[in-house]
């Protein structure tokens, strides 16, 4: 039997490392520079219709509290989400000229970049859950 009495888990979350702050800065505002890229293209700049097109933000938009709460399931799955829309940029920036390849050119930048942010984001939260588990062992 042990001597030590059982505790209450831990509810205070760790303040998050400088990384992790700056990876979640740099996808939120991807995400969001690429959503009103998205909305911008299809509704002002060069409109490929009667804007049917623009619904194509929508799964930014939604990404946007997830990524604001840090919530990693959202970080995730936007890492796999935002190749549609560097393929989307890809063709079309092969396809079309002038102000439409430069936009399509755009959302494959901002594509990657989001991309990036996101898996750094992970990477970081991952290694540093890693690093207090060990921790804990250690001092257990």
């Amino acid at each position: 039997m042990s001597d030590r009495l059982p505790t209450a888990p831990d509810t205070t979350a760790a303040a998050p490392t400088p990384g992790v702050s700056a990876s979640r800065w740099a996808a939120l505002l991807t995400a969001l520079a690429l959503a009103v890229l998205a909305l911008g293209w299809e509704l002002v700049w060069a409109p490929t219709g009667r804007g049917t097109l623009a619904i194509k933000a929508l799964p930014l938009l939604l990404a946007l509290p997830g990524l604001w709460r840090m919530r990693l399931y959202t970080y995730r799955w936007l890492s796999l989400a935002v190749w549609l829309y560097v393929t989307e940029g890809l063709v079309r920036a092969t396809s079309e000229s002038g102000t439409g390849a430069m936009l399509a050119l755009g959302e494959v930048l901002l594509g990657v970049a989001l991309f990036t942010a996101c898996a750094m984001h992970v990477r970081l939260r991952l290694a540093a859950g890693r690093a207090a588990a060990t921790a804990a062992a250690r001092a257990a």
